[in-house]
């Protein structure tokens, strides 16, 4: 039986949290769009608009990050979402990330394409369903 490193045996994990505080952080974007929660300066979004499918994909996504369902199709979705309004909202303001206020939608992206290509570590529902369908 091959001996598992402390990287190896912890690397799931961290995944795990690491999907947790995205999808928290995520979700607080979409609550603050829609619901005004946190406080903001702007009027939440008229009804089907593209801001408010952006918030409908960020609160419900975000909340099947959160536990770890369907993971690898809804990071892949949140992450073409993330593009999108990068290069809609941000990118024309500026080049720079900094200046233009598009850091977290570019680190959103890449997290949820990250977590598109390995799925949602050992602390998700999708890994319990495999560890479920494998007994």
């Amino acid at each position: 039986m091959k001996t598992l490193s402390l990287a190896d045996e912890w690397a799931p994990r961290i995944l795990s949290l690491l999907r947790i505080v995205a999808a928290l952080l995520f979700i607080e974007h979409g609550t603050q769009k829609l619901f005004g929660f946190p406080a903001r300066a702007f009027p939440a979004p008229e009804m089907f608009s593209l801001l408010w499918f952006a918030a409908i994909l960020e609160i419900v996504g975000g909340v099947l990050i959160l536990i770890g369902l369907y993971t690898r199709p809804v990071a892949f979705i949140l992450s073409g979402q993330m593009a999108v309004a990068y290069w809609t909202a941000h990118g024309p303001r500026s080049f720079f990330p900094a200046l233009n206020g598009g850091d977290a939608a570019i680190l959103f992206c890449f997290l949820f394409l990250y977590m598109a290509v390995v799925g949602g570590g050992s602390w998700s529902l999708d890994s319990k369903r495999a560890r479920d369908r494998r007994l």
